[in-house]
């Protein structure tokens, strides 16, 4: 079983509708900034938010926390664990890994990632992120990074079977910036970044969000920076044992929207995709055994 504590992020997001009305002010303060909002004394938190400090206690406490140390520690960790390079991971794995075949252990971790972050997923912000990719009139955009370049690619190949303008940035080029030239207000970037965060991906959000795009984000539990600039964004659980973080869960998000898209397009995307089958057999693209 997977039992990775939840972040603070997710506990404040689960727990908002319980708050009082200076506990979520202080919430969305925290929010804002996350996790460096946290990380100050608990006068320059409470001064930030426009709270008071009574009210900071009440909330650490509300969250699960024994009071304001206790509450930095684990923000600490998280941010700790934002960093971790793939050997701080594997170092951090062994020293608890329990006895099971890597098999076991590695299956146990990935359904346990499944199930925590589908408990977490908003399903009105889902279907809302599945219409903005369903409007023909504005283009889709679809980036990742140095690892989930290869999420990225194969969500812009269904997505450009499903719809017409579609385009996926090259993430690892020097002329990413390009990509940015043509983007209208009302256009939908797509992003992958998960930790360690590339600075690359934030500047595009930043410059895409100042052309009026809107931005869907997939990122891990401890939130990608991008996260200022989304409109809609997806925090997915990817801790394996392993040196390496885990895309099965992300994959798990990414069919089912790809799904949802299609049965939303199904008039326009089946007569692409009768297209597509003809150009292939024209090309002789696929081996025939008949």
């Amino acid at each position: 079983m997977n039992d990775v504590p939840k972040t603070i992020a997710e506990r404040l997001q689960s727990a908002f509708d319980d708050l009082t009305r200076a506990e979520r002010q202080l919430a969305d303060s925290l929010l804002t900034g996350y996790p460096v909002s946290g990380l100050g004394s608990i006068t320059q938190v409470a001064k930030a938010a426009g709270v008071s400090t009574p009210t900071v206690v009440r909330m650490v406490q509300k969250l699960g926390f024994t009071g304001f140390p206790a509450f930095q520690s684990a923000l600490r960790r998280e941010l700790e664990a934002r960093i971790s390079d793939p050997i701080t991971k594997h170092d951090t794995w062994v020293e608890k890994a329990p006895d099971a075949h890597i098999l076991n252990r590695f299956t146990d971790a990935v359904m346990g990632n499944i199930r925590q972050t589908l408990t977490q997923i908003d399903p009105d912000m889902f279907d809302r992120a599945c219409e903005m990719l369903t409007e023909l009139d504005h283009s889709v955009l679809v980036v990742g990074g140095r690892i989930t370049r290869s999420l990225a690619d194969y969500f812009f190949m269904h997505m450009q079977v499903l719809r017409p303008n579609v385009t996926h940035i090259q993430s690892m080029s020097n002329a990413w910036v390009h990509y940015l030239l043509d983007i209208k207000p009302g256009d939908v970037v797509v992003i992958f970044d998960v930790r360690r965060y590339e600075n690359a991906t934030l500047r595009l959000a930043e410059m895409a969000r100042e052309k009026g795009a809107r931005i869907i984000l997939f990122t891990d539990q401890w939130r990608s920076p991008v996260h200022e600039f989304s409109d809609c964004t997806f925090c997915v659980r990817i801790a394996v044992p392993s040196a390496w973080d885990s895309t099965v869960t992300l994959m798990l998000i990414l069919e089912a929207m790809i799904a949802e898209v299609q049965e939303h397009t199904w008039d326009s995307s089946r007569q692409r995709m009768e297209e597509l089958e003809d150009m292939f057999d024209r090309t002789r693209f696929f081996r025939k055994f008949t």
